[in-house]
């Protein structure tokens, strides 16, 4: 982590994360495809919820999974193994009980949410089926990214991987039977896929909560009284870090229900086909991100600011090339994507204009979103989340004006493209031009400027 060569280490660190992250989006998008079958209406339906489900996602494993893999690995380092046990208990109970709470806030709230978003009539009813069953089991998923984030501050990669890549490819044959049927198994429709994410999240809760309680993990998972030190720990990092997902996943919400109030149910799905491979970026920043993480920590640490710099720098180059390859195909042969949900022409030209437009852009969109990791390990979020910000406000905000106003999706679009570049740059400056060598690197707990040299049970 100190002396290895930076590109080599990125690539041999992020790969399990980046696969598993892969396999979660990939059954997303072949579930997208299931359920186009039934619809452009359901289609427009399910794409408002999908935000909303992304965000409880990405707030549960990047955020604050983020918090519960730091605080492990800390416990670990610090050769205390009991607070690293306590902590796996304390981040399951904290998780369950935030997943909960979102249950009871979004069943509740659910309709007005997704009439804001731009749902109408069957569209309406179709999110509302949907969404209703997917609410009802977020304290599955909150728990099962918890307990792979456990694991994963042990230094283990390959074990969360390989349970949520596993059961990524049985989720596939299962959504296909749920939503279309097969002998006794009758046709569930929309709510089918949503039954099927279901299973899938209560599969890998209950092989992950097995795998840290068998004692096999460094971090063993028991009963035992809860406490508030514990939780602190978790969310001096998770807590504040749940503002990026919320950014990210507000804007595309926001943003949908733009398009839809003001060019129609159509423009709808196709827009929000075309954007739903924005998330195809998140799991490449991820993979990058998580060992990005833990790098730049290790050697800021140490005392180590240009090597941290040149890592977050590299990570940062590499997470460009990647998300810009992908934006300049969507770009040139965006039709190649859309077609795969929908064939109605107000939805492949909406998409289709959304991606020649946005699609070159993509790349600065990934190097924003893993750089962003790499200032989490640097306790230097001011600059990523302040970027965020105004990406939302130059999108959301002043797309939003501009649409209302002259009616122009162009140039809706463009200001999106403009604002994208601007969340990149505005990142890579602040890493760049500014580094993290004056001051204090405001890592939570007192780990400023120390190097410990790791537990047995944390691989560095």
């Amino acid at each position: 982590m100190l002396e290895a060569p930076v590109f080599a280490t990125l690539l041999r660190m992020s790969w399990p994360n980046m696969l598993m992250m892969l396999a979660q989006s990939s059954t997303g998008l072949v579930e997208m495809w299931f359920l186009a079958k039934l619809g452009t209406n359901v289609l427009a339906g399910v794409a408002v919820v999908v935000p909303i489900l992304m965000l409880m996602q990405n707030m549960s494993q990047g955020a604050m999974g983020g918090g519960i893999s730091s605080a492990v690995a800390r416990a670990l380092g610090a050769g205390d193994g009991p607070l690293a046990d306590s902590l796996a208990r304390h981040a399951v109970a904290l998780s369950a009980a935030i997943g909960g709470v979102f249950t009871v806030v979004l069943l509740l709230a659910s309709t007005a949410l997704f009439e804001f978003l731009g749902a109408r009539a069957q569209a309406l009813t179709a999110a509302s089926d949907y969404g209703h069953v997917l609410f009802a089991g977020l304290t599955l998923m909150w728990t099962m990214n918890a307990l792979a984030s456990v694991i994963r501050g042990t230094g283990n990669m390959l074990m969360p991987g390989a349970v949520i890549c596993g059961g990524a490819l049985l989720l596939v044959p299962l959504c296909a039977l749920l939503i279309f049927g097969f002998g006794p198994v009758p046709a569930l429709g929309v709510v089918g896929g949503a039954y099927a994410l279901l299973g899938y999240y209560a599969a890998g809760t209950a092989i992950l909560g097995w795998y840290c309680c068998s004692g096999r993990n460094p971090a063993r998972l028991s009963l035992g009284v809860l406490r508030w030190a514990p939780m602190r720990r978790i969310l001096e990092v998770g807590g504040l870090a749940c503002l990026n997902p919320v950014l990210t996943n507000g804007l595309i919400a926001l943003t949908t229900a733009i398009v839809g109030t003001y060019a129609g149910t159509q423009a709808l799905a196709g827009y929000a086909t075309a954007a739903r491979l924005e998330y195809l970026l998140m799991p490449i920043a991820f993979g990058l991100g998580a060992p990005m993480v833990a790098l730049v920590s290790a050697n800021i640490g140490a005392g180590q600011h240009v090597r941290a710099r040149r890592i977050a720098l590299t990570g940062g180059a590499i997470a460009f090339a990647l998300g810009e390859s992908i934006g300049l195909m969507a770009a040139l042969w965006p039709e190649a994507w859309l077609r795969l949900f929908g064939t109605e022409e107000a939805l492949l030209q909406t998409g289709a204009h959304y991606l020649r437009i946005v699609g070159p852009f993509y790349g600065f969109f990934a190097l924003g979103f893993s750089l962003y990791f790499a200032s989490q390990g640097a306790g230097r979020l001011k600059w990523p989340l302040l970027a965020g910000f105004v990406r939302l406000g130059l999108f959301a905000g002043l797309g939003g004006a501009w649409l209302h106003v002259g009616g122009s999706l162009t140039a809706f679009f463009a200001i999106g493209a403009a604002a994208m570049a601007f969340y990149g740059l505005c990142i890579l400056w602040s890493i760049g031009a500014r580094g993290w060598s004056s001051g204090p690197s405001s890592l939570p707990n007192g780990v400023q400027g120390t190097s410990t040299p790791p537990h047995p049970g944390a691989n560095a």
